[in-house]
């Protein structure tokens, strides 16, 4: 039997599934970094609230306008390796976020409730199970986002004159403890979650559904040219779904907090939402669309192709 064609060994724990999906997002995350960085900056500028509260006082820059000129200036102003600025704790996201999302998609698909006594996982299941596994995983990985976002923002800050809030991901961890309790690492969570919940209904519910239609209904074998077609449909409907909460997320992770470590300008995701719509307008919520879609389309290539690949190699069954 050839070995993209065996089934995992029943020796091998749900740990083997965690493990492979996490070397493949890591691989895409480094790859496709810059380009949420620049997404996240972008998110960030003309903030309706930010522009009416302030922060400490001190009167934001003027802000950059658009991907290019974003990007360019980050190289220009910080530096071509701050464009990496934030990657450590993303990737160690992606190894919580991207392990557990794989392994509960696959639980919900392969289980009496999913495909059932048919071949194929219908619409609307792939739909709740794609959700499903994105927020769980979202949820379980929500603290090393919000350092990535904290970090990520450390260059802007000190541009504007600002002083540093964290020196690192360890002493992020820690300031973030200390101003909040644990329950400050989930500062967030809510639009996180809800964001991961919808560009996991773009991304797995898609490239698992376009995958197995392809297979299906055309000549095409289940190979890198079918995984590349599949992945990046998934890129460009996890995108547009997610783009709104992913902006919400951002603000709220961003924003700064006092003693206790509640936030100053906003207090919940719904809160954030009405003030970016009625200070910026709706088109407010999918700022960063465009790096966030360039970045969607490959790190959806880059992780599908190499989880595919790493699966074969190890005598895996396909995804």
């Amino acid at each position: 039997m050839a070995p993209e064609e065996r089934a995992l060994p029943d020796t091998w724990p749900q740990l083997s599934k965690f493990v492979l999906s996490a070397c493949a997002a890591s691989v895409a995350e480094l790859v496709t970094f810059p380009l949420d960085l620049t997404k996240t900056r972008l998110q960030i500028q003309g903030e309706a609230a930010l522009k009416r509260f302030g922060e400490g006082g001190v009167a934001a820059a003027a802000p950059y306008r658009g991907m290019v000129r974003t990007a360019i200036g980050i190289v220009q102003e910080e530096g071509v390796l701050k464009l990496w600025q934030g990657a450590t704790p993303a990737v160690y996201r992606h190894v919580v976020y991207s392990g557990v999302r794989m392994v509960v998609y696959e639980r919900l698909r392969d289980s009496p409730l999913g495909k059932g006594t048919s071949d194929t996982f219908p619409l609307w299941k792939a739909v709740i199970g794609g959700m499903t596994a994105g927020a769980i995983g979202q949820f379980f990985a929500s603290p090393t986002d919000l350092v990535k976002v904290q970090m990520q923002m450390e260059g802007k800050r000190r541009l504007e004159g600002k002083p540093p809030r964290v020196r690192g991901v360890y002493h992020a961890f820690l300031t973030i403890l200390s101003k909040g309790g644990v329950r400050g690492l989930w500062a967030g969570w809510v639009p996180n979650v809800q964001r991961a919940a919808l560009v996991n209904m773009g991304d797995l519910t898609t490239y698992d559904s376009v995958k197995h239609f392809l297979l299906r209904n055309t000549n095409l074998q289940d190979n890198s040219f079918c995984h590349s077609i599949s992945s990046i449909c998934s890129g460009l409907v996890a995108a547009t779904l997610g783009t709104p909460a992913d902006v919400i997320k951002t603000r709220i992770m961003n924003q700064p907090r006092d003693k206790r470590g509640r936030g100053i300008l906003y207090k919940s995701s719904t809160d954030c939402f009405i003030q970016a719509v009625r200070g910026e307008g709706f088109l407010s919520l999918y700022k960063g669309f465009i790096p966030t879609w360039m970045r969607m389309a490959p790190w959806s290539l880059v992780f599908w192709l190499t989880y595919e690949q790493i699966r074969r190699i190890v005598g895996v069954s396909s995804f």
